[in-house]
């Protein structure tokens, strides 16, 4: 970036994953002082929008679109929801104080490339620990609980033994009245990782409990070899939609589906392979892969081999043969499946043969 300034900071996640030699999903910048007056100065930028409350800018730069932050400190008047902005432009000590943890405090100047570092951050990135920059860090925000386990899954990094006992007593005792919408966020980003071992992590240490009372017990299923073999779309809601009350967090109306379809499968039976193609190819692959922990079996053999078996026949098919169309269409292809799925090998004269007996033709 070209924008050199003895105020401007880079901060937080692209200084730790430079440190770490790793690519960085976001560019953040931070102005100590008024970053909107800055941006409104600054040669051959273009604003795109203001957020006077925050203090936040974005502008268009070189062609590429950038965040700006004045520096800011942050109180929590209503634990677990958003902070209150407050003292904004203070000195940069006191914007890092606000972070979640001191591997994310770090900031970088711009114009000399000096390393700012408040609060130990590059000990702890040295010694691979997590640790929050104050004790009451979780009762003011829980998700920081949830982005500990990402960051501990994507740097493998482990908890600080004080960070670990606070978070222990904050599951022990949550304050469910907190903010749905970012408690799923962040789950949405740590499964999206597709780590079992951030699933096992999150089902041990009890994470769960930020949205249940109830007990989850880790499914003896390894959820990423499966979600790698067969790519479903919505891989977080897998692990997550297993989760007692799950939809106590805003899902999506699909997210709402494959989370009823899952629980419903509960009430079938799969004593046949006609069972088990029907159950599971009526509801999201999503669903059928969560069921894996209750059937394994069953699922693993519509998944590998049931659902590459379609029938050909269509009601072009019967209408052709003279059989005006009526309810005994449905029974007349479930027939043709139920001797498909015996006999895979079955082509379109064959099916159609079958349905000449069917309707007795």
């Amino acid at each position: 970036m070209d924008i050199k300034d003895k105020n401007l900071y880079y901060i937080g996640g692209i200084v730790r994953d430079e440190i770490l030699g790793k690519a960085s999903f976001d560019t953040d910048l931070t102005y100590v002082g008024d970053a909107i007056e800055f941006a409104k100065n600054l040669k051959n930028a273009e604003i795109i929008q203001i957020n006077e409350p925050f203090g936040t800018v974005k502008i268009k730069y070189d062609g590429k679109e950038i965040d700006i932050a004045s520096t800011r400190g942050e109180t929590y008047p209503q634990k677990g929801h958003l902070p209150k902005v407050e003292n904004v432009g203070c000195d940069l000590k006191t914007d890092v104080l606000r972070r979640d943890f001191t591997i994310n405090a770090l900031a970088k100047s711009t114009l000399t490339g000096e390393i700012k570092d408040y609060t130990g951050g590059l000990d702890d990135i040295k010694n691979k620990k997590l640790r929050v920059l104050h004790d009451k860090s979780f009762i003011d925000d829980p998700t920081r609980i949830i982005r500990g386990l990402k960051f501990s899954v994507r740097f493998d990094f482990e908890l600080d033994e004080h960070t670990r006992k606070l978070q222990e007593k904050y599951l022990s005792n949550v304050n469910y009245d907190m903010s749905k919408k970012r408690i799923k966020k962040e789950l949405v980003e740590t499964f999206n990782l597709n780590s079992q071992h951030a699933f096992e992590k999150f089902c041990r240490e009890k994470i769960y409990k930020l949205i249940t009372k109830n007990d989850f017990r880790l499914p003896d299923v390894n959820y990423e070899k499966l979600i790698d073999e067969y790519k479903p779309k919505n891989i977080w809601i897998i692990y997550a939609g297993q989760i007692p009350e799950i939809e106590t967090l805003p899902l999506t109306k699909g997210e709402k589906n494959i989370v009823e379809s899952y629980r419903n499968l509960f009430l079938k039976t799969f004593n046949s392979d006609y069972e088990i193609y029907k159950n599971f190819s009526e509801v999201p692959i999503e669903s059928a892969i969560m069921f894996a922990s209750q059937n394994y079996d069953s699922v693993i053999k519509y998944l590998k081999k049931l659902r590459l078996i379609k029938p050909e026949i269509t009601g072009k098919d019967l209408i052709k043969l003279g059989i005006t169309p009526c309810d005994k269409f449905q029974e007349c292809f479930d027939s043709v499946l139920k001797q498909k799925l015996q006999t895979p090998s079955m082509t379109l004269k064959d099916e159609i043969d079958v349905a000449k007996k069917f309707f007795g033709i």
